[in-house]
């Protein structure tokens, strides 16, 4: 694999993301580099695809479903009525346009970043995890806790992650990405097979 730019990507994306944002950008890369040391993955590789989980994010939501249409992006019911959700395909589209990745890890990672999927790669674990652990969050529920698990056991971490995302968004009636849910159930189950 050749070496990706992380100087170049950061600089841009200090471009395109508001403060909070970008500071939330680089909590993820550090935080998925630290869990790719723990688990013997990638570092730079980690820390790319945690740069630019978010990199579509701030993106006003008319201007994702208008990009979406003109790039040919699928977009489900559920994401055209809840724009905010298409940040991770349009995100994946410019990290391959835009900042020139072409490594399917790291494509696969920024787009499963939100709602997961079943059977994810331990790079897509890593992202979606470090996306809830990273040190600026600090509102979860079981933060602490699934910080601890992240280290220990990221399938374990992951589970939680999933659950607690799924119980809040029903509490809230909250729209639940049918992914979302279908990921909760696959890792649910393997939870329950492996207890």
């Amino acid at each position: 694999m050749k070496p990706m730019n992380t100087k170049y990507i950061e600089q841009e994306l200090k471009k395109k993301l508001d403060h909070k944002r970008f500071d939330h950008t680089l909590g993820v890369a550090y935080t998925a580099a630290a869990l790719a040391m723990r688990y013997g993955y990638d570092i730079d590789r980690a820390k790319v695809a945690g740069m630019l989980h978010d990199c579509a994010k701030c993106i006003p939501p008319e201007k994702k479903v208008s990009m979406c249409k003109k790039y040919n992006i699928h977009m489900t019911e559920v994401e055209r009525e809840n724009p905010f959700l298409l940040h991770a395909k349009l995100g994946a589209f410019l990290a391959m346009k835009k900042y020139g990745i072409s490594d399917e890890e790291i494509i696969s990672a920024i787009l499963n970043h939100t709602t997961g999927k079943p059977d994810m790669s331990i790079l897509d674990k890593i992202i979606y995890v470090a996306d809830y652990i990273e040190p600026n969050r600090n509102k979860a529920p079981r933060l602490a806790e699934i910080r601890k698990k992240a280290f220990t056991n990221i399938d374990d971490a992951l589970y939680m992650i999933l659950e607690d995302t799924v119980l809040y968004l029903q509490s809230i009636d909250g729209a639940v990405d049918p992914v979302t849910k279908h990921t909760f159930e696959y890792y649910k189950s393997r939870m329950a097979k492996e207890e």
